[in-house]
């Protein structure tokens, strides 16, 4: 017996030593070293690739090899102003390069001109430093007053996520009008200044996906007294929380986001170019969880306009607003994006907004794919 007690314990002994370097092993193997870069599943010295954006770019990442997508039906031009063929709304594409308001575009086997004031971009191919966390793509946050909205919280209302060739993983898509990006970038750029970043819940909502919520919630609000108590107060009203389409979600000209501050980051190669990935963060508190439908989300006044660039000058951050809400506006508004007033992480730009209704972009399709290349 004692043999026996012994053998079996030096068995179990020598697993766990044997475990314990395993694990260490392929811990140190997850583990990327601060001064070197991962592309290609190799280790590359950061002076070999470009930061782009400090070498004057317009982005952290060039636009060439970006995933665009057509907001409507777009033609598409060959060098001689012919058009060639057109583009579905929501039909993807490969930017191959830009000139000044036109893309260079391969869309399947064709390839030609469009007007980028016309058109999405993906946001992590050219901003990847921001953190992406679509909510609605697998259990969406969406509450009122605190309660779940039958049919939609916890629910995935639609396909957003893909493997990204240009990133070599899978990332959210959150494609907005690309008017906007650059007032995004200014936001992001900003939060870093600060050690922080913006945490983007959602971009561009399928105007399926936005007719769902509505029509739930508007059922929800007629069944319960206490959620219409929850969104009229103070002044306000549904169209405040959910308005009918087309909205500026479908549009491509708002994000919902909110901030963090960053625990660890990690710098990472696409192509002949180097770019920040945050690896660990921690999200402000906020007022509320975000997408919570209610009052006890506002931020400023209902007596604010909601299509006026500068009316929101006029008022001050209510008192319930917490530093990470006061922190978001500030990096937003001077970027040139405009508050919702009854939404502390809604922010528009109504300037492109201006040219969506003018063209009545109304969102009516789902972008599930990524047409993303490393940068040359």
């Amino acid at each position: 017996m004692r043999k026996t007690f012994f053998q079996c314990t030096t068995r179990v002994l020598l697993f766990v030593f044997f475990t314990i370097l395993v694990f260490g092993f392929f811990s140190c193997r997850r583990q990327i070293p601060t001064d070197r870069i991962t592309r290609w599943g190799s280790d590359i010295d950061p002076s070999q690739l470009i930061d782009y954006y400090l070498e004057g770019g317009k982005f952290e990442l060039p636009v060439a090899g970006a995933s665009g997508y057509a907001a409507m039906d777009l033609p598409v031009y060959d060098s001689s102003s012919n058009v060639i063929f057109t583009l579905n709304a929501g039909q993807g594409f490969t930017i191959l390069r830009e000139e000044g308001e036109w893309w260079f575009i391969e869309a399947g086997n064709d390839t030609g001109w469009v007007i980028n004031l016309y058109c999405f971009i993906n946001l992590p191919d050219i901003i990847p430093s921001i953190v992406y966390n679509n909510t609605n793509t697998y259990s969406s946050m969406f509450r009122s007053s605190f309660t779940d909205i039958p049919n939609i919280t916890g629910m995935p209302l639609y396909r957003a996520r893909d493997y990204n060739a240009r990133l070599g993983r899978e990332e959210y898509i959150m494609p907005v009008l690309y008017t906007m990006a650059e007032k995004v970038l200014k936001a992001q750029r900003a939060a870093l200044a600060d050690n922080n970043t913006l945490v983007i819940y959602e971009a561009f909502r399928p105007a399926e996906a936005h007719n769902l919520l509505h029509q739930h919630f508007s059922q929800m609000i007629e069944d319960k007294p206490y959620i219409y108590a929850g969104i009229t107060a103070d002044n306000f009203n549904v169209r405040w929380f959910l308005a009918e389409s087309p909205y500026n979600h479908q549009r491509g000209t708002a994000i919902d986001s909110s901030l963090a501050r960053i625990d660890s980051r990690e710098t990472r190669g696409s192509g002949n170019y180097r770019y920040m990935r945050i690896t660990a963060y921690t999200e402000y508190p906020m007022q509320t969880p975000i997408h919570e439908l209610s009052v006890a989300a506002a931020i400023m006044s209902s007596r604010v306009n909601s299509r006026s660039v500068s009316s929101w000058r006029s008022f001050e951050i209510l008192d319930t607003a917490t530093l990470g809400t006061v922190m978001l506006f500030n990096y937003c508004t001077e970027a040139g994006l405009t508050p919702l007033s009854s939404e502390w992480w809604h922010y528009n730009d109504l300037v492109s907004t201006e040219v969506a209704v003018e063209l009545d972009f109304q969102g009516d399709f789902f972008i599930q794919m990524t047409y993303s290349r490393p940068p040359e």
